[in-house]
């Protein structure tokens, strides 16, 4: 709904103090060097769960259930962020954003660079689980503290006609972590021997990932500094509220906006971390090949999610997410069983999936989230978010290869058909609570 310009909008747009007025495509930037780094530093320990992690921290168990464990430990920075968000925000709220994003980032790195001199079983015995799993909690806090409202910022500022163009800016950084992940891992498992890549050459991308996170914290504090961006985020009240009264006044818009993206959530790991694992333990190929199958597909990704943009701003962001929730939940019933059709099933697999990642996932913040009242939406984004990927990503390569390989590798598709379930159920009730708002404001 719009609302009335204040004079601190006025300023911006007058160029008050001399600064120029900071554009969507400015901030646009700074939401793709910061999402990016994200999820780069993500897909790294993504992929060292299936190829590293159960052969160097858990040599006593079987490819398999090491695997699982390896997924289990995945899944604690996912429980861990929601409480990153609380204990970040109170920082953001006593002593600032730069102050929030410094010892964020500082953390997200030095967890991240951890890893990279992480002993093995044999070196320190179980003490390697501990400190994996120390240092995942740690990132987990880390990705709490590192939501710098920018990408509400964006959906703000972005043109009322170009509001699905702006939304899918963010998601891009999904797929581009992805790629530079998936590359460097191929690129050292393919130069090197395997007994060298098991020593120190899946080393190097965690260090990669630390030199990235450095740079993306300078690109994202020059953002937040500047005095147009700090008077950005007072007149649009992007300001940290306190989670308990934020919870109170928008719990049922964040539950909403948690489960509204389900779909894309889940799909998300189904096309990212599952079938790496599923071509890594059940079938004789390498892992370098299915890596570079990744990247390719990954680059249609960022196509869909561009292409997402485009359909949004003209038949609306929700009819765009229920019409990719049901393509999904299609896509849920035979798409698994490409991944036992060898290299061609396998990358119309991808393919296929990472188009419908790209027009859902592109699409996936903000279409709830726009119902929060200003005074909390910077909060209440952030606790979204944290619940959406708790919800629907979390988990979703443990359960996808407990079901897989229990049931058959079709059975993982049911994972992915209830994210489909509760992203219809989700927009079919916020639809019915606005209609009950416009109604009640008659």
């Amino acid at each position: 709904m719009a609302t009335a310009q204040t004079p601190a909008m006025a300023d911006l747009h007058t160029g008050e103090h001399g600064h120029d007025q900071a554009s969507p495509g400015e901030i646009a930037i700074g939401v793709i060097i910061g999402r990016t780094s994200e999820f780069f530093d993500f897909f790294v320990f993504a992929i060292a769960s299936v190829i590293v992690f159960p052969r160097l921290v858990f040599p006593f168990a079987s490819e398999l259930t090491g695997t699982l464990y390896s997924f289990m430990i995945f899944a604690l920075a996912f429980m861990a962020r929601p409480i990153g968000t609380v204990i970040f925000m109170t920082i953001d709220r006593e002593y600032g954003k730069t102050a929030k994003l410094i010892s964020a980032l500082f953390l997200l790195g030095t967890a991240t660079v951890a890893l990279a001199f992480l002993p093995g079983y044999h070196e320190i015995g179980v003490a390697a689980i501990w400190l994996l799993a120390l240092a995942r909690i740690a990132q987990g806090l880390a990705w709490g503290g590192a939501w710098d409202g920018m990408a509400s910022l964006l959906a703000l500022n972005a043109p009322a006609s170009q509001r699905g163009w702006y939304a899918m800016v963010p998601q891009l950084g999904a797929p581009l972590g992805l790629i530079v992940a998936s590359a460097l891992f191929a690129y050292f498992a393919g130069l090197l021997s395997a007994d060298d890549f098991f020593d120190w050459g899946w080393r190097y991308p965690f260090f990669v990932a630390f030199a990235i996170n450095v740079v993306a914290l300078f690109a994202r504090l020059r953002m937040v500094t500047t005095e147009e961006y700090a008077s950005l985020f007072e007149s649009r009240e992007l300001q940290p509220s306190r989670i308990s009264e934020t919870v109170a006044r928008e719990g049922q818009n964040i539950m909403l906006g948690a489960f509204a993206p389900l779909a894309s959530f889940a799909l998300f790991h189904m096309v990212t971390v599952f079938p790496l694992s599923w071509v890594f333990l059940f079938t004789r190929e390498s892992p370098v090949r299915f890596l570079i199958i990744e990247i390719v597909a990954a680059m249609f990704g960022v196509a869909a999610i561009v292409i997402s943009g485009i359909i949004a701003d003209r038949v609306g962001r929700k009819s765009l997410l229920m019409g990719s929730a049901i393509a999904i939940a299609i896509y849920s019933g035979f798409a698994p069983q490409l991944l036992d059709a060898g290299a061609f099933g396998e990358t119309i697999y991808m393919v296929i999936g990472f188009i419908l990642l790209g027009l859902s996932f592109g699409q996936s913040s903000g279409a709830i989230a726009s119902n929060f009242r200003q005074t909390y939406r910077y909060t209440a984004s952030a606790l979204t978010s944290d619940m959406a990927w708790l919800f629907g990503a979390g988990f979703a390569p443990l359960v996808a290869l407990l079901l897989a390989t229990n049931l058959g590798v079709i059975a993982s598709g049911a994972y992915l058909l209830s994210g489909a379930f509760w992203t219809l159920l989700a927009l079919w009730l916020s639809g019915q609570r606005e209609a009950g708002d416009m109604d009640a404001g008659r």
